[in-house]
Formats: structure tokens, sequence, C-alpha cells
């Protein structure tokens, strides 16, 4: 794969500017023309670019000034990050980069050396879909489930923590983000039976400040809190043994207004219902956004966007914030286009589901969304027992972890989508094969 940098010599900007990467200067990132330092450009992850300079007129005076050669065949999935001429981004196993970005040069690399029997326990590839800046340093997820800390100059190791239980099929695959001076790392693994969280660290030293997971442990154990205690009255049978699933493997978004962290989690274990649950329950809080206290985790509120889900629906793939006129007010808003197509927005302050319409035709799944509650109708021919049917979108999802975008100026959110089927064949098929 190859990393290229177009530009015009007529307008060509400088992208050397002074300044460290800090709270004060993510939260002006908005105002900040020359650099990209975090993964959606601002906290609100809108990737927008108030550039002006390229335009209908003279895009096609845009020439390659240069291209960097990769070595791989595995694909790139990172947002490459910018900050005083430098592009910071990752490649396959998890392996760090500096490059000049007016030359291409490679100021350094770093290879956390993920042992390659990892990839037995990774679903979807040995990807990685970048890294986090934060006062000097450098983040970054490994396939291995590790958080590490880079000197942004050096690419030296400053600190590493574990932040999974290694003896168990976690990875991590997407990038991290920073709210209040915190790392904020989510995993992957459902596909193979584990239980999800997304974790806080210190960013200076790499210390848990806190843990939150997403789906009930074995209730003997007793719960972690309120929420998860409340979630396992929606699961059914012996959930645990397998893990449950529901990892947060790429969104997050922090949101310093409200002071809320918000996150996607994916399918569970199994993916059908009537193995992991005994066919029944919602089974909280998979395939659900869930909003967080940013202070310690606590579960301000959430939303199921496939309750029960069946089809590997995860509500992991992009999160953003805005503040729309909506009934003639300005509602604080958090959208997404799901996995199950149909495009969500919701109260971000409250978690109040405001609409959804689908962004992709042939959904057979659920006929609609209620419009009251949210709730998906499930269509009665989506799910057949024993019998494999065909459902659309396919577990792909109509729009997965690939990122979106969204014009303040002009209400318009752009979207990468896909139309699929798959059959989805029951349990009983599936272990009579």
């Amino acid at each position: 794969m190859i990393l290229r940098l177009c530009v015009s010599s007529l307008f060509a900007a400088s992208l050397f500017t002074l300044g460290a990467c800090n709270s004060s200067r993510h939260s002006k990132a908005a105002d900040d023309a020359a650099d990209w330092t975090m993964y959606g450009r601002t906290y609100d992850e809108q990737r927008f670019s108030p550039l002006t300079q390229i335009n209908e007129q003279n895009v096609a005076k845009l020439g390659l000034l240069w291209s960097r050669e990769f070595g791989t065949t595995r694909g790139l999935e990172a947002t490459p990050l910018v900050l005083n001429g430098v592009i910071y981004t990752t490649g396959e196993w998890s392996v760090a980069y500096a490059l000049d970005a007016r030359t291409g040069e490679i100021l350094w690399t770093y290879d956390p050396k993920v042992t390659r029997a990892r990839a037995r326990a990774i679903c979807c590839d040995v990807v990685n879909r970048g890294v986090a800046l934060y006062h000097g340093k450098v983040y970054v997820g490994t396939l291995d489930g590790r958080l590490i800390a880079l000197d942004a100059k050096s690419g030296t190791p400053i600190w590493d923590v574990v932040t999974v239980d290694q003896s168990k099929p976690y990875v991590i695959t997407g990038a991290p983000r920073i709210a209040r001076g915190m790392v904020l790392i989510g995993n992957a693994g459902s596909e193979f039976g584990v239980r999800g969280y997304i974790s806080a660290y210190d960013a200076e030293t790499g210390k848990l400040v806190w843990r939150t997971y997403t789906v009930p442990g074995d209730p003997s154990r007793g719960f972690e809190s309120k929420a998860l205690e409340s979630a396992a009255k929606t699961w059914h049978g012996n959930w645990w043994l397998a893990g449950g699933g529901g990892t947060p493997w790429d969104t997050i978004v922090y949101d310093p207004q409200l002071d809320l962290v918000y996150t996607g989690t994916g399918n569970g274990t199994a993916w059908y219902r009537a193995l992991r649950s005994s066919g029944e329950g919602d089974n909280l809080y998979l395939a659900s956004i869930l909003a967080l206290r940013a202070s310690d985790g606590e579960l301000a509120w959430y939303f199921q966007t496939t309750p029960g889900d069946n089809w590997d629906y995860d509500a992991t793939q992009p999160l953003m914030l805005a503040d729309l006129e909506i009934g003639g007010r300005t509602r604080m808003v958090i959208m997404q286009a799901s996995k199950n197509g149909y495009f969500y927005v919701f109260d971000r302050q409250t978690g109040q589901f405001i609409s959804a319409k689908p962004f992709v035709d042939g959904i057979t799944w659920a006929v609609g969304i209620d419009p009251m509650s949210g709730r998906p109708i499930e269509s009665p021919n989506a799910y057949a027992g024993t019998r494999p049917v065909l459902v659309s979108p396919d577990p792909g999802g109509a729009h997965n972890w690939n990122p979106m975008a969204f014009n303040p100026a002009t209400g318009l959110v752009y979207l990468p989508a896909k139309q699929g089927t798959t059959f989805l064949h029951a349990p009983n098929a599936i272990m009579e094969v």
C-alpha cells in the first residue's frame, strides 16, 4: 500500500506550525488550518476541513508531490495525524511511523513486535486505524492488547501497558482517543469469545484510571455496576461462559462540553441469540451506543440499535457530534450510520431517540423503526429457527469502520455505504455441519 500526498505548487500552505499538542490545542482544533491532530480532526469527529484554497476551479492543477510505499498488501486503515510538519500513522501489525510531511521521508518507525501467532485470534486482519497525539507523545494500540506511549520526536517508548488478558483472544485495532488527560482504548475479539470493555489510562504515566465493561459477567461474582446488574436481566442461560462479546473495537468520541465519552459496542458471542442467551432477551449492552461519564466511566445513557442481535450488526461505526436545528430548536446530537442500514440521530445529552432512516435499499432484517422508541420492527423473515434465510445487510454491514464526514455549512453527511445479502444459518444447522 502507498501513502500519497497531492499538492499544487500554487496553493501549497505551510505545514510547519509551532505549539504542542495538548488539551487547549485539541479544543481549538477547528481553528487549526495547518494540522490534523485528532482522529476525526476535532473532538466532534466531523472530519470537516475549512480550507478553501483548493476548489473546483483549480483542482485540476494538483499533482503528485511524493509517495511512500509501505510494503504491505494487507491494507491501510489508519487516519494519518499531522502536527508541526510531521505525519504520524500506522500500518499492519501495529507498526507506527513518523514522516516528514513535505518530503515523505520516514523520520522514525516503531515496531511493537507482536508475535505473528496472534493472527489466529484476529477476526478481520492485522490492521490498525491510527494513533493519538498528546503532550509530546504518540499513543498506539497493538494487536496483542498493549497501549504504548512513544516519544513524538524519536519514536522511543515511554511506557507500555497490557490492557487485556493476553491468554484470551483480545486484540486492538482501533485508534486511541484523548479525554481529560487520559488515553481511551477499547478492544476486539467478540468472534472468539471475550467480554468487551473500554479503559482509560493516565496519559503521562500509563496508570489505569477506570474500566467499563459492556456486558455483564458471571453473576456469582457480583456486578461491577448497577448498569451491568440491570443489563443481566436481559440475558438468559450461562452466557458468561462464552464471554458475552460486546467489544468496543473502534469508535470512541469525547464531548468536552458535556464531559461524556461515547463508544459503540460490538456483536455477541455467539452471533446467534439462541446459542448465547437461550434465544431470549435484548442482551444489553450488545450492539449499543454508550454514553459514559469521563470522570469515572459510569454509564450516563445507552441506546441499543439492534436488540438481541442475530446478524453481527455491531454499533461500532463512527459516531459524530453536531448541533442541529430540529423542530425549531437547536439540539446537541450524536449521529451514526449503523451497520444495520439505518442512520440514527440522538440527543447526545440524554440519549433520547430523534430519528432513524435507511441509507441503503433492500433492508430485509427489519421493516422499519418505531418512530417513538427507535426500536427496530423486526421482519418476520429475518430469522427462521433451523431454516436458513436471506438477510440484508450482510454481516459486513451497510456501513462499517470506514470514516464519514459532516459539512456544517450544508448539513450534509458523507459516508461510504454498501449493499449485500447473506444466508443466515440457524444454530442447529451450524452444529450439524
